[in-house]
């Protein structure tokens, strides 16, 4: 089922996806790495940096996901997608508040790491869901073939 927030038949939501994923698992990292380091003040600045280009990120890539939404008829498929859209708006909101309270000055561990790793795991569910909709459902496959075949 081909969506229509497309580029030459490739969906645009999945690929765009990639960047807030990317950028919010590698600003965990830089909290983890920020608890044991000897430079910590780097690393938390690292992981606000991150976070804050995830978010840009899902924000991107939430327009062509909305599209996508949108378009779809049935009515299980429907449930799973604003599921995921609801999930991930409350991930963006997560991060939100962890950039806020990181803003003025770097801080290490407690509530900002709590809510990163939280994130990350509504993200997993999310990713998950997304998932389902594109291997189990289709959304996002075109089943038209070219007339050339490749290898």
């Amino acid at each position: 089922m081909r969506t229509p927030a497309n580029i030459a038949g490739h969906p645009i939501h999945p690929m765009l996806v990639t960047i807030p994923i990317g950028l919010w698992i590698f600003s965990l990292v830089a909290d983890l790495v920020a608890l044991r380091s000897g430079a910590p003040d780097t690393w938390t600045l690292i992981a606000l940096y991150t976070m804050v280009g995830g978010i840009l990120g899902a924000l991107a890539a939430a327009a062509p996901g909305l599209v996508d939404l949108l378009s779809l008829d049935d009515r299980d498929l429907k449930k799973t997608a604003l599921i995921h859209m609801s999930l991930n708006l409350t991930i963006v909101a997560l991060y939100l508040v962890n950039a806020w309270l990181r803003w003025d000055a770097p801080i290490r561990g407690g509530v900002p790491l709590a809510l990163s790793v939280l994130a990350i795991a509504l993200l997993l569910i999310s990713g998950w869901l997304g998932g389902k909709m594109v291997y189990l459902a289709g959304v996002g496959v075109s089943t038209e073939r070219g007339t050339q075949r490749h290898a």
